[in-house]
């Protein structure tokens, strides 16, 4: 195997169902590791839920059950949800498993062994919605004059025995981390954030809570257990065997990145490599906060009511055309906009007409000129031409793009070789030289079938089941036998007039 390359999710948090900002960083991890597995390298991909907390012990007496048993029910949805996504995980880990609760512990013990934890009294702002504590000033206040998060979610003064965990401790460290690793955090201007907000001074963080029992007991302290953010972020060094030394954890720690959305830049960026520096375990080696996925450029939010289920999206529209949309239509790491008539209309254009149309006429005209026998590609200088463009943005410019998260960019650039392979075909009209010289058109359909193939193999990690299906459908012919008849592989969209307005 290749050198081995370790990317995590955000582990999503289950008090309610899924949605499409769930969905659209799962399918980014699943494209990024997919890609990394077609450069041969030994990937590990890591996804799942984080059950723990206030949260959800509210959310779990609201409906009238235990916390285990809505987390057990919530947690399928989230599994079921990158299942129907094509989502190639090969953990889907739950902080409520007993190998978690194992190693939370055993990172808890380290802390305290360096002498970084103490118990005081918590006296400050929490609030339940974000899990987080937060500072008098940066409190912002409401219309009606409460306070409120950073993030516009209600807080409430809490006074409680705590463990305290000595961040103030590490402000130095990680300054001198963020100066000496500038890949650490990505994009550059989640890195200026947290540069600032290190450089405007750390206080102690509380890591344990009284008040409710829902989450892992703190070793030694039976009445308290562990802040939920200690043990959600544990989770990416729980799924490798920590604390044993397995050959999981040898292979693929320290991760090469951990991708999340901006909003727990902080807890990433900041706690999680101060929590490992304490407890003597190598940091990992990115941390890349993304950008929020607007609902026609408004943030969703179950009280506004514009939540989207990834599941009806993948079942209205498919799973490869969403998965496109979603990583083309954004600039990773960027916020950006979606809308049903924006799906449809993508679609409908890059994969239907432009890549689907193109696969459609060069693989039909060999089944029936051809006999289904794949001709070799041909010598004339239009023809190197092409395929030297097409290999060049295949292996170099989209290679680049996709090792940094580039998208959107490495599939503008695959755009750019679907269209000069259709330039080639309208220039070279094989179904005219069907008639004045069928040898040419031989020629000229080998070409295309082989930047066809090229093609599918570059986007595969982004639309995997039609590319697969596309590269099976031509590999049948590699050894002289002929290629069935093709079928398209991408039917077109329709959007309803009657939900256009809804959508």
């Amino acid at each position: 195997m290749g050198d081995p390359y370790y990317i995590t999710t955000a582990i999503s948090y289950p008090n309610g169902p899924p949605h499409i900002g769930h969905a659209y960083e799962a399918i980014a991890a699943d494209a990024m590791a997919r890609f990394q597995r077609s450069q041969g390298r030994d990937v590990r991909f890591q996804t799942g839920t984080d059950e723990h907390g206030l949260k959800m012990a509210q959310a779990a007496r609201n409906k009238g059950v235990e916390p285990r048993a809505f987390a057990d029910e919530m947690s399928r949805l989230f599994q079921d949800m990158c299942d129907t996504l094509n989502v190639s995980y090969d953990r889907f880990i739950r902080t409520s498993e007993a190998d978690h609760y194992r190693a939370s512990q055993a990172i808890w013990a380290a802390m305290e062994e360096r002498g970084d934890l103490y118990l005081d009294r918590y006296e400050g702002w929490y609030s339940v919605r974000d899990e987080a504590y937060y500072e008098e000033e940066e409190l912002v206040s409401a219309d009606d004059g409460t306070k409120l998060s950073p993030q516009g979610t209600p807080v409430e003064w809490t006074i409680e025995e705590s463990w305290f965990f000595r961040l103030s401790k590490y402000q130095q460290p990680l300054l001198d981390l963020y100066s000496a690793n500038p890949e650490f955090i990505r994009p550059e201007s989640r890195r200026n954030e947290v540069v600032r907000f290190v450089e405007g001074g750390l206080k102690d963080l509380s890591i344990s809570r009284t008040s409710f029992d829902w989450g892992v007991p703190v070793p030694g302290s039976d009445n308290h257990v562990m802040y939920v953010w200690l043990d959600a972020l544990t989770n990416y060094i729980t799924g490798l065997g920590y604390p044993d030394d397995t050959e999981l954890w040898r292979t693929y720690w320290p991760a090469d990145v951990h991708l999340i959305g901006k909003d727990v830049v902080r807890f990433h960026a900041v706690y999680w490599p101060a929590f490992l520096m304490s407890a003597g375990i190598e940091l990992p080696k990115q941390v890349y906060g993304h950008g929020f996925l607007l609902s026609r450029g408004e943030k969703m939010s179950k009280s506004v009511g514009n939540v989207v289920d990834p599941m009806a999206l993948a079942e209205r529209f498919g799973v490869d055309a969403l998965r496109y949309f979603l990583l083309r239509e954004v600039t990773f790491g960027q916020d950006g906009s979606y809308s049903a008539e924006a799906i449809v209309s993508r679609a409908n254009a890059e994969l239907a007409n432009s890549f689907g149309n193109l696969a459609q006429r060069t693989l039909s005209m060999i089944y029936k000129n051809l006999d289904g026998i794949l001709p070799a590609h041909g010598e004339s200088a239009e023809d190197r031409e092409l395929l030297a463009l097409v290999r060049g943005i295949t292996s170099g410019e989209m290679v680049e793009q996709l090792n940094r998260f580039g998208f959107s960019f490495a599939i503008d650039a695959w755009m750019r070789a679907v269209f000069a392979c259709n330039a080639y075909v309208d220039a070279q009209a094989p179904w005219a030289l069907r008639k004045t010289d069928p040898q040419r058109m031989a020629a000229v359909l080998g070409t295309l079938v082989a930047a066809v193939r090229q093609l599918a193999e570059t986007i595969a990690p982004i639309i995997p089941t039609a590319a697969a299906k596309l590269i099976e459908a031509i590999d049948a012919g590699s050894g002289g036998a002929p290629i069935a008849q093709p079928v398209p592989l991408f039917p077109r969209l329709e959007l309803p007039e009657a939900e256009d307005a809804a959508a």
